[in-house]
């Protein structure tokens, strides 16, 4: 003990603080297995005796299946089933995230290209792949649907026949997912009432999540007739609850373990292989692994949905708003996925961050016979930012205003009213962003002809290609900034789990925490141990792996799990620390009258006044006592939108960032390099700083791809993906990344955790926009479209 039988108290030191609280750069514990190769990402995973599935994926978009034959797939040596949608054990034969459309495998027709359609068990890969080769399937292709005018026309064919879903009676067509409009105030009287009007129609990309690990499980069959399923995803609940309806088994016989996530943005809500490897395990008795190449990837998962969005805005001749209309389509492919979500973010957040009081607004998801689209970073608001930011440039050109003073004279902030009649009840900083990217020094001009002979061609436009050495090229300087909401919305029951312990282990207090929160890379198993530190005051901590013993932590997704989860652990922290010290008063309260206190804290391994004074070890205060709390927290309540005018307080909490891009172009090539992507962004506080900065680069890192060379490209008259490869479909490399530089607001969000703000989508939003305002002011051109690629700076 740290004190005599008469009680009196001892100082604690600095040095005897815990350390790697919140508010510290803890290093993340799995960050040198990862960069030094030997963590176990899904698809290292082995099992003795095991199988490996395969998926055979149909290679037209839209036809009726008139027969499968499977009997030679059955012959070949060394498989033990074959799988198609008469083989599934119940039912209940679809899943989907909200609306349950998706089949498991397809039955009558399929809807899109590489939708699954029939499962391999070998017991070599390459078996399984040369046996779902031989499987013979006679299709009768129908009409595609790849756009809206197809998708609405009167005669037109329906993706999806007989719908009942939730939607169905509130859209004007059928091939219509979900329609949101918001209506406030008057936009025709303001629209009379403006000095000057600019109009746009833009297009946004269908962008792909890119995540390096491929979809990748193990099922594993179980003596009770369940199945364990180790797996690679981003919300085991919600997994759960799709796969065993199909399997035909209660939840607790499907036990679900997350392994090692090789990234995820979104491209891992909806189930991949999940059900396929589950049903191939019970069916042969034995361990099943599928893995995706990268080609069968491209088709496993959803992507970002691909827009087209017609804007308007007015204004008066001294730059203000005076009102806004925006149309926003949005392309949800073969199967619902989360596209009623995303057309509410589209729509709720298509005002920007900005003050406008009359508004007309409608966005709507449609079925396509396109690939399915879904959750990704930064989902609806990422495709409305585009549009907005390059309406601000247009705005300001317009009046003879700078665009960044522009943006700063309209700019919402704490206590301002969005379309939605929500009042932003946290700080708002958008002119202070705006103020500090523009404020930041400019990169040198022309750095390779001050470098000379010493001239890195990688700072060129073309880089390594040797294209150019400067001819022709022209520097351009961007800015925009975006809105995003943080947590699920509209209503959502948006909770998480944690079970906290508290025992002594080998003399020592330790504190284990067990959430069923998906660990994708963001560096959540980080923060909740840093949470555990600062509350329980132990030095160590140990995180559990994530499954479903424990409850839902919902999704890694929405900027949502330091908010949510990370304030489920603070919650039992918080019950277990009472808990420690209600057993302290029981065993030491007549030693010192501080005990009677509600102001004692656990710092060091010790409980401690407010003050300082220890008055007691923590190990003497639990000796073999084990202190075990589970419990749930959520955020505030949110509401639906209204279905005719989306007002509504549909969101928990906004998140802000500000980026200004620096870019040079060779006009005469069409090739761009970006220089400079400067962010400014407000995180309400950040609890591990180094984490903070690396989600707000690669974030925009992943803005910039879209920006200037990420498409999927799906053929508009056979709908069929025609890139589906990393080296057809680019992504930004460490030579396309610029310089990152960040400026972190730390502004606290008082209904939050810590005063914390979600952070992983909000420079998604705004970086895209400022690399596309740049390359305007180098080029002159309009560029309405993402991403931009060389023929469209050339005219070729």
């Amino acid at each position: 003990m740290t004190m005599g039988v008469t009680g009196s108290p001892t100082n604690i030191h600095q040095g005897t603080r815990t350390k790697g609280g919140i508010g510290e750069s803890t290093l993340r514990p799995d960050g040198i297995l990862k960069v030094t190769g030997e963590f176990a990402y899904s698809s290292d995973m082995w099992h003795e005796d095991m199988l490996w599935g395969h998926t055979l994926r149909s290679t037209v978009a839209h036809a009726e299946i008139v027969s499968i034959d499977i009997s030679q797939a059955l012959a070949t040596p060394g498989v033990h089933a074959v799988l198609t949608y008469d083989d599934l054990p119940t039912s209940v034969k679809n899943y989907g995230l909200e609306i349950q459309d998706t089949p498991v495998l397809a039955h009558g027709k399929v809807r899109h290209h590489g939708e699954p359609v029939a499962l391999v068990a070998a017991d070599h890969p390459e078996t399984a792949r040369r046996a779902a080769a031989k499987i013979r399937i006679d299709y009768r292709e129908l009409p595609v649907i790849t756009d809206e005018a197809s998708a609405t026309a009167p005669d037109a064919v329906l993706v999806h026949e007989g719908r009942d879903d939730h939607h169905a009676g509130h859209v004007p067509h059928p091939n219509i997912v979900h329609r949101q409009p918001i209506v406030r105030g008057d936009a025709d009287a303001a629209a009379a009432r403006a000095d000057v009007i600019v109009s746009g129609e833009y297009v946004f990309g269908m962008q792909d999540q890119a995540f390096l690990g491929p979809e990748s499980g193990l099922a594993v069959p179980a003596e009770d007739g369940g199945v364990d399923l180790y797996v690679a995803t981003q919300w085991l609940h919600s997994d759960l609850r799709q796969i065993a309806p199909v399997l035909g088994l209660p939840e607790d016989k499907v036990r679900m373990t997350l392994s090692g996530v090789g990234g995820a943005f979104g491209g891992r809500e909806d189930l991949s292989m999940q059900i396929h490897a589950c049903l191939l395990a019970l069916r042969t008795g034995k361990p099943v692994k599928i893995v995706y190449n990268r080609f069968e990837s491209f088709f496993g998962h959803v992507h970002r949905h691909p827009a087209k969005l017609w804007y308007e805005h007015g204004a008066t001749r001294d730059g203000k708003l005076t009102h806004m209309k925006c149309r926003i389509v949005l392309d949800g492919g073969a199967y619902a996925s989360a596209s009623p979500a995303v057309v509410g973010n589209a729509s709720s957040l298509s005002v920007g961050p900005y003050v406008i009081d009359d508004v007309d607004i409608e966005a709507i998801a449609l079925y396509t016979n396109n690939p399915p689209c879904g959750a990704m970073r930064g989902f609806g608001a990422v495709q409305a930012c585009f549009a907005y930011e390059a309406q601000m440039d247009k705005l300001a050109a317009e009046l003879g205003m700078d665009p960044v003073e522009f943006r700063q004279l309209n700019a919402m902030e704490q206590g301002s009213l969005l379309p939605t009649g929500q009042v932003v009840d946290s700080p708002a900083p958008v002119a202070e962003l705006l103020r500090r990217v523009k404020a930041r020094p400019l990169p040198p001009e022309r750095q390779w002809e001050v470098a000379g002979e010493q001239a890195d061609v990688r700072a060129l436009p073309g880089g390594l290609s040797n294209t150019t050495h400067g001819e022709g090229v022209v520097r351009g300087i961007g800015y925009a900034v975006g809105l995003k909401n943080v947590g699920f919305s509209e209503g959502f029951d948006d909770y998480s789990t944690a079970r906290v312990r508290m025992e002594v282990v080998g003399g020592v207090p330790v504190a284990t925490v067990h959430t069923a929160m998906a660990e994708v890379g963001q560096g959540g198993v980080t923060v909740h141990a840093q949470i555990a530190r600062t509350e329980l005051g132990v030095a160590q901590v140990t995180i559990q792996p994530a499954d479903t013993r424990v409850g839902s932590a919902g999704s890694t997704s929405a900027s949502r799990q330091t908010y949510v989860t990370g304030g489920a652990v603070k919650h039992s922290c918080e019950a277990v620390r009472e808990k420690v010290l209600e057993i302290g008063r029981r065993k030491f309260g007549s030693y010192h009258p501080a005990w009677a206190t509600a102001d004692l804290l656990l710092e060091g391994g010790k409980v401690v006044t407010d003050g300082g004074e220890v008055l007691a070890d923590l190990v003497d205060v639990l000796e073999d006592e084990a202190v075990d709390i589970e419990l749930e927290w959520r955020h505030r309540p949110t509401e639906a939108f209204d279905l005719r005018t989306g007002q509504g307080n549909g969101h928990v909490q906004y998140s802000f960032a500000a980026h200004r891009a620096v870019v040079e172009v060779d006009t005469e090539l069409g090739l761009v390099k970006v220089i400079e992507l400067a962010c400014a962004q407000d995180v309400g506080k950040a609890l591990n700083p180094l984490s903070v900065v690396g989600q707000i680069q690669g974030g925009t890192t992943q803005g910039l791809g879209v920006a200037v060379m990420e498409e999927i490209i799906v053929d508009p008259k056979t709908a069929k993906v025609r890139n589906p490869s990393f080296t057809d479909y680019l992504i930004p490399t460490i030579l396309d990344t610029p310089t990152i530089p960040v400026d972190v607001l730390e502004l606290a969000d008082d209904h939050a955790p810590y005063g914390l703000r979600g952070i992983g989508e909000a420079p998604t939003l705004s970086s895209t926009p400022a690399v596309l305002a740049a390359i305007r002011n180098a080029t002159g051109l309009e560029l309405n479209r993402t991403p931009v690629r060389p023929e469209h700076l050339t005219g070729t």
